[in-house]
């Protein structure tokens, strides 16, 4: 199994792709209900057509090599993030900010830590 894409609400299309291709990703389908995204590895992301958002409760976390000049080059593009890259418990390193929807969105350190944490249930380690 492998995971395809992620899709998350927007109550505005047009919004939603002026954010998201603000945070990087490149605009492959739009129909103005539905937009699509490719991301610089290739992976896909999407927004569909929502009347409204309330309460979030899906984060979505995106990788980088380097999580603090991910998140620099996002602010020179004029994203705002809610929080700075941190050092977290749980071994890894992540910053926050939403979209304009208020869907949540991590940027993520890579790290191993994050398929193979010390507390992984079958005992593998990468």
């Amino acid at each position: 199994m492998k995971l395809n894409q992620v899709t998350v609400g927007a109550t505005d299309i047009p919004r939603a792709i002026e954010f998201y291709t603000r945070l990087g990703m490149t605009l492959i389908v739009e129909d103005g209900h539905y937009a699509r995204f490719e991301m610089p590895a290739g992976d896909t992301f999407s927004v569909h057509q929502a009347d409204t958002i309330s309460g979030a409760t899906t984060v979505v976390y995106f990788e980088f090599a380097d999580v603090d000049t991910a998140v620099k080059d996002a602010e020179a593009r004029g994203i705002t993030f809610d929080t700075q890259p941190e050092d977290q418990s749980w071994l890894w390193r992540e910053a926050y900010l939403s979209d304009p929807d208020g869907n949540r969105i991590c940027f993520l350190q890579e790290s191993p830590n994050r398929r193979f944490p010390p507390w992984r249930v079958d005992g593998r380690t990468a």
